[in-house]
């Protein structure tokens, strides 16, 4: 019974004691009770091995609550997930469900382990990895809506999959949760850590976006920065018209929308993973999101020109780039690590592009002739606050030096792409993140470094002023946050 597991829990283990971290998962000596456990174990956790069933096939739950563990141990989930469903037997429905499992629980993490924090008497690092990815993703089904019988009873099973003598712990964490909603009872007020906890951000770093955006942007940027980002397209003019590739999509069960930033932009939805759709393998089109098209656009690339990308990977600008200039120029595209640069190859092969080049070097010392080019993109590192809806637990990984300590380096990396243009060339800064460390800061120190180089006008409104430069919130158009600071050199 339900409720006798319950009381249960609690006679024995007070507020959701009983089970966590030291020893195996399941109480014996150490034997399985690493990640490498078999999946299909019993749930009893004995009997001889000449008697074990075959492993169950995974269900979507199954297959979240792996992929959970991976990124919790260091994966990218924007890497990761597809990846997985590529080589996933689950049928399409079901794939899609654990794509909104796992995206959903890292973005609501916060407010998941603050659910998670009314009902247990320790903190979630003294329970087994296994068991919290559980327990986080039982919890997200319960605020995603999903029936209490189901988020609870089924999620417990996946959980007792891997750590059978964890169920019934499980089972009371979960339904105690269930317990709390649907009114779920969140901190009220305005303080940083009532607005971290029901935005489920870091109170460090909505601190911080109140600090440099005000009060009234950095809450609409919170709110987005909670929303699924869609898949966005960039035609290939070359070998495609806008109304040819809508046609080719819809032709094939895809959703097709109109960009709100940029005329050869689609958003599309009923995809599936958006590197098998026949219009992307075969060169027609490119998975990008609009801001970063429209900083490829900004830099104005004109036929014949040459282009250096300095940190380029992988490689989206430089193709968009290469197609604004009809593969007619020379584009020098670089970055720090071998295994990158080939995926700008890749694409430039995919798009029948000629005109790219590449090597491997490091933007603050580019082994390359003083003032050889006609226009630079430093699209730099940066800290990503602008692709937090997109890079779902990146939000938990980025520390509170991160945007000072990265502004640095952006400063000595814009200073050697300074000594490669041409007089009277454009020099073109672009980050995807939003903290004034790494935007006004670097313009700032820009005027004193580099005091002959011109700002030149930002792009229009959606994009803001800031400082000499222009920024694009996440909210503003459905894209990705971006800064992008445009300066001509001295003739």
């Amino acid at each position: 019974m339900v409720d006798s597991d319950d009381s249960q829990s609690r006679r024995s283990q007070g507020k959701r004691g009983g089970y966590g971290g030291g020893g195996s998962a399941d109480g014996s000596s150490g034997q399985g009770g690493g990640r490498g456990q078999s999946r299909g174990s019993s749930t009893s956790g004995g009997g001889a091995r000449g008697n074990q069933k075959k492993a169950p096939e995974r269900n979507a739950r199954d297959l979240a609550l792996e992929a959970l563990l991976r990124v919790e141990n260091g994966a990218f989930s924007h890497v990761l997930m597809p990846s997985m469903l590529r080589t996933s037997t689950l049928a399409p429905i079901d794939r899609a469900q654990v794509t909104n499992l796992v995206y959903s629980t890292l973005r609501g993490r916060g407010r998941v382990d603050y659910l998670l924090s009314k009902v247990l008497d320790r903190p979630l690092d003294a329970i087994e990895q296994p068991v919290v990815a559980g327990l986080r993703l039982g919890v997200q089904e319960l605020l995603n809506g999903v029936a209490p019988h189901a988020a609870v009873g089924e999620t417990v099973e996946s959980i007792g999959r891997r750590r059978p003598m964890a169920k019934g712990f499980a089972n009371g964490v979960l339904r105690s949760v269930s317990r709390l909603g649907p009114e779920w009872p969140w901190p009220e007020g305005d303080s940083d850590a009532a607005v971290a906890i029901r935005t489920s951000h870091p109170e460090w770093l909505v601190a911080r976006l109140r600090a440099d955006l005000g009060h009234d942007l950095a809450a609409k940027v919170l709110d987005a920065n909670d929303t699924v980002p869609g898949v966005t397209l960039r035609l290939n003019p070359r070998f495609s018209t806008l109304d040819e590739l809508i046609d080719d999509l819809e032709d094939g069960g895809v959703t097709v929308e109109r960009g709100r930033l940029m005329p050869n932009a689609l958003v599309v939805s009923g995809t599936g993973d958006p590197r098998t759709l026949p219009a992307v393998s075969e060169g027609r089109a490119t998975p990008q999101d609009e801001a970063s098209q429209a900083v490829a656009t900004a830099i104005g690339a004109l036929p014949g020109e040459r282009i250096l990308d300095i940190c380029s990977a992988p490689g989206g600008k430089t193709t968009a780039i290469a197609e604004a200039m009809g593969d007619n120029g020379f584009i020098l595209a670089g970055d720090r690590y071998a295994g990158r640069v080939r995926l700008v190859m890749d694409g430039a092969e995919r798009l029948g592009l000629e005109s790219i080049h590449t090597f491997v070097g490091d933007a603050r010392d580019v082994p390359i002739a003083p003032a050889s080019f006609d226009r630079v993109l430093l699209d730099a590192p940066c800290s990503g606050l602008g692709v937090l809806r997109r890079r779902a637990e990146a939000r938990w990984r980025i520390s509170p030096d991160d945007p000072e300590v990265l502004g640095k380096l952006q400063q000595e990396m814009l200073l050697e792409a300074s000594r490669l243009v041409k007089p009277g060339g454009l020099l073109a800064y672009s980050v995807c993140t939003l903290s004034s460390d790494e935007t006004i800061e670097v313009d700032k120190w820009a005027q004193s470094a580099l005091p002959r180089f011109e700002a030149q006008p930002i792009p229009a409104s959606p994009w803001i002023a800031h400082g000499r430069g222009a920024l694009l919130t996440p909210d503003a158009a459905g894209t990705d946050g971006m800064y992008l600071l445009l300066l001509k050199a001295p003739e």
